[in-house]
């Protein structure tokens, strides 16, 4: 099922990444998707030749905990609406002593922390297993570490995003071990949206932004919102930043793997799926159903 739209840039996260330099606000818009509503409405935007797509991840007014997000409705409606590449912005903790409050991490991998949240788009009736092993798009990667480099922002190249349940923050004891695992950030936010990424064929990557040390420092207080609103403001400008200097270079990319990810990965006979169930995955495995 292919979109009638002009490919978007998707970016997912905090209801201002839209107030950047030469962003030109076309519309707002509700997708009803078979998986249910996205977060908030999306915000339909130009960048020059560029069309992006911006989907506060908790809402507008930030009412959405990490765990109640319906990740599904926000993969499926920004792919409905056109999205090819995602970027997701998220606030993090630094795990290690070398990645410092104000930089940025461009994460390469994920390790799942949470339990509960719907992470798959297959089931009732139908079988896909997708590859997952290197989640991020390694040309977006690139891309958005060479803006960053080209701007001067302090920015880390790969680097492992531990995922936690959330809402609240982890225990000293949990941090310190999370810490012998050799993990580089800790956030709520980007499992399972990095999976269903995947699944929808969306090339994905993180722009992880750090705002604190967790607890696990030696005189560390307990992280504070405080402190976070404090350090992530200019973390958010740096993101725009980046964005708008490669959205252009990300939307000229290559076809890569990550948009042919469903290949040869759904075991179930398609002509056994039933009609409930095809409608159900249409949007995201249209091309392949």
């Amino acid at each position: 099922m292919k979109s009638e739209q002009k490919p978007a840039l998707a970016v997912i996260g905090g209801s201002g990444l839209y107030n950047m330099k030469g962003v030109k606000i076309v519309e707002e818009r509700r997708v009803e998707t078979p998986f249910g509503e996205p977060s908030d409405a999306i915000t339909v935007a130009e960048l020059d030749s560029v069309r992006l797509l911006f989907l506060p991840r908790h809402g507008k007014d930030h009412r959405i905990l990490p765990s109640e997000i319906n990740y599904r409705a926000n993969l499926c409606g920004l792919k409905m609406m056109g999205a090819t590449r995602v970027v997701s912005v998220s606030a993090v903790g630094s795990m290690k002593e070398n990645i410092h409050p104000g930089e940025i991490v461009i994460v390469d991998q994920f390790f799942d922390r949470t339990w509960g949240r719907p992470n798959t788009f297959f089931g009732d009736g139908v079988v896909g297993h997708v590859p997952f092993g290197d989640p991020v798009c390694g040309d977006m990667a690139d891309t958005l570490h060479h803006a960053a480099k080209d701007l001067g922002i302090p920015v880390h190249k790969g680097g492992t995003y531990i995922c936690i349940q959330g809402p609240t923050f982890s225990s000293r004891a949990e941090s310190r071990i999370f810490r012998t695992w050799n993990v580089d950030v800790i956030g709520m936010t980007n499992l399972p949206e990095a999976r269903l990424a995947r699944e929808a064929e969306l090339c994905y990557a993180t722009l992880a932004l750090v705002t604190d040390y967790d607890c696990w420092r030696s005189g560390e207080e307990d992280v504070s919102i405080d402190a976070i609103l404090g350090i992530i403001g200019k973390n958010v400008s740096n993101a725009q930043e980046i964005i708008r200097r490669s959205a252009e270079k990300l939307m000229k990319g290559a076809v890569c793997k990550c948009m042919r990810a469903l290949d040869h990965v759904i075991v179930t006979d398609k002509s056994k799926i039933n009609e409930e169930a095809r409608a159900r995955l249409l949007p995201i495995a249209g091309r392949v159903l």
